[in-house]
C-alpha cells in the first residue's frame, strides 16, 4: 500500500469570527494511493487553524500549511499500519 501526497495548496484564509488572534483557512491536498492493486487519485480539503496573532501573510501561510502537514502525517500513519492477516 502506498500513500503519496502530490500537491498541497492553501485555498483561502482569514481571521476567526469569535477568537481573536486565530486564523482559519482551507488547504487542498491531492493524494495518490495504491491499495490492493488499485490506484486512486483524490483531493482532500482540510480545515486548518493557527493561533498566530498579528503576523505577516507569509508567516500565516507557513503556520497554516504546517497544521495541514500535521493532519496529513496522522492520516499517512493510519494508512501505513499493517492490516491484520486472516487466520487460516
Amino acid at each position: 500500500m502506498s500513500f503519496d501526497i502530490k500537491s498541497c495548496q492553501l485555498m483561502h484564509f482569514g481571521p476567526h469570527k469569535a477568537i481573536s488572534g486565530r486564523v482559519v483557512g482551507a488547504v487542498r491536498v491531492r493524494i495518490g494511493e495504491d491499495f490492493l492493486g488499485t490506484h486512486t487519485d483524490y483531493t482532500l480539503d482540510l480545515k486548518v487553524k493557527a493561533d498566530i496573532g498579528t503576523a505577516s501573510s507569509e508567516a500565516i501561510r507557513h503556520a497554516l500549511l504546517g497544521h495541514a502537514a500535521r493532519q496529513l502525517n496522522k492520516l499517512k500513519l493510519r494508512h501505513q499500519q499493517r492490516m491484520p492477516m486472516a487466520a487460516e
